[in-house]
Protein backbone atom coordinates (compact mmCIF):
# COMPACT_ATOMS: atom_id res chain seq x y z
CA UNK A 1 0.00 0.00 0.00
CA UNK A 2 2.90 2.16 0.66
CA UNK A 3 3.73 2.48 -3.01
CA UNK A 4 0.52 3.18 -3.99
CA UNK A 5 -0.05 6.10 -1.68
CA UNK A 6 3.82 7.41 -2.97
CA UNK A 7 2.39 7.36 -6.66
CA UNK A 8 -0.92 9.07 -5.24
CA UNK A 9 1.37 11.63 -3.54
CA UNK A 10 3.57 12.42 -6.92
CA UNK A 11 0.22 12.75 -8.73
CA UNK A 12 -0.95 15.14 -6.38
CA UNK A 13 1.98 17.44 -6.50
CA UNK A 14 1.27 19.17 -9.76
CA UNK A 15 -3.21 19.08 -8.94
CA UNK A 16 -5.17 18.66 -6.06
CA UNK A 17 -8.45 17.25 -7.48
CA UNK A 18 -11.55 15.85 -6.28
CA UNK A 19 -10.20 12.62 -7.69
CA UNK A 20 -6.91 12.98 -5.92
CA UNK A 21 -8.14 13.15 -3.04
CA UNK A 22 -10.62 10.64 -3.21
CA UNK A 23 -7.16 8.21 -4.31
CA UNK A 24 -5.59 9.76 -0.95
CA UNK A 25 -8.36 8.67 1.54
CA UNK A 26 -8.76 5.40 -0.25
CA UNK A 27 -4.93 4.18 -0.02
CA UNK A 28 -4.92 5.86 3.75
CA UNK A 29 -8.03 4.73 5.32
CA UNK A 30 -8.55 1.35 2.93
CA UNK A 31 -12.32 0.46 2.49
CA UNK A 32 -13.47 0.66 -1.62
CA UNK A 33 -13.04 3.82 -3.57
CA UNK A 34 -16.97 4.06 -3.55
CA UNK A 35 -16.78 4.74 0.06
CA UNK A 36 -14.11 7.09 -0.24
CA UNK A 37 -16.00 8.98 -2.84
CA UNK A 38 -19.10 8.73 -0.74
CA UNK A 39 -16.80 10.59 2.06
CA UNK A 40 -15.47 13.55 -0.06
CA UNK A 41 -19.11 14.12 -1.84
CA UNK A 42 -20.35 14.31 1.76
CA UNK A 43 -17.95 16.89 3.10
CA UNK A 44 -18.34 18.91 -0.02
CA UNK A 45 -22.09 18.84 0.29
CA UNK A 46 -21.78 19.74 3.65
CA UNK A 47 -19.45 22.90 3.18
CA UNK A 48 -21.55 24.18 0.41
CA UNK A 49 -25.02 23.62 2.39
CA UNK A 50 -23.41 25.19 5.55
CA UNK A 51 -22.68 28.46 3.23
CA UNK A 52 -25.76 28.65 1.12
CA UNK A 53 -27.01 29.39 4.89
CA UNK A 54 -25.50 32.04 4.70
CA UNK A 55 -23.01 30.59 7.62
CA UNK A 56 -19.54 30.09 7.58
CA UNK A 57 -17.12 26.84 7.35
CA UNK A 58 -14.37 26.92 9.83
CA UNK A 59 -11.83 23.76 9.72
CA UNK A 60 -8.63 24.25 11.84
CA UNK A 61 -5.46 24.77 10.00
CA UNK A 62 -6.84 25.18 6.57
CA UNK A 63 -9.14 28.60 7.11
CA UNK A 64 -12.91 29.38 6.60
CA UNK A 65 -15.33 29.38 4.14
CA UNK A 66 -17.60 32.04 4.31
CA UNK A 67 -20.68 34.12 2.11
CA UNK A 68 -19.36 37.55 0.97
CA UNK A 69 -22.48 40.09 -0.29
CA UNK A 70 -21.10 42.27 -3.05
CA UNK A 71 -23.32 45.32 -3.85
CA UNK A 72 -24.99 46.33 -7.12
CA UNK A 73 -23.18 48.56 -9.06
CA UNK A 74 -22.93 50.09 -12.20
CA UNK A 75 -20.32 48.84 -14.99
CA UNK A 76 -19.60 49.30 -18.22
CA UNK A 77 -19.65 47.19 -21.57
CA UNK A 78 -15.97 46.81 -22.73
CA UNK A 79 -16.71 46.75 -26.53
CA UNK A 80 -19.57 49.74 -26.06
CA UNK A 81 -18.67 51.76 -23.40
CA UNK A 82 -22.09 51.81 -22.59
CA UNK A 83 -23.13 51.65 -18.60
CA UNK A 84 -24.63 48.15 -17.40
CA UNK A 85 -26.56 47.79 -13.86
CA UNK A 86 -25.03 44.36 -12.54
CA UNK A 87 -27.14 42.93 -9.78
CA UNK A 88 -25.84 42.49 -6.17
CA UNK A 89 -24.72 38.68 -5.31
CA UNK A 90 -23.48 36.50 -2.56
CA UNK A 91 -20.36 35.07 -3.35
CA UNK A 92 -17.90 32.60 -1.51
CA UNK A 93 -15.06 33.54 -0.01
CA UNK A 94 -11.81 32.09 1.90
CA UNK A 95 -9.09 33.14 3.88
CA UNK A 96 -6.33 31.05 4.74
CA UNK A 97 -5.83 30.01 8.30
CA UNK A 98 -2.34 31.01 10.20
CA UNK A 99 -0.89 27.50 10.23
CA UNK A 100 -1.84 26.97 6.16
CA UNK A 101 0.30 30.42 5.25
CA UNK A 102 2.63 29.26 7.11
CA UNK A 103 2.99 25.88 5.41
CA UNK A 104 2.85 27.56 2.05
CA UNK A 105 6.15 29.45 2.71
Amino acid sequence: MLERTDEINRLALNTMNKQALVELIHAKVGGTKVQAEEVVESILEEIIKTLKKGEEVSIAGLGIFSVKVRAARTARNPKTGEPVKVAATRVPKFRAAKALKDAVK
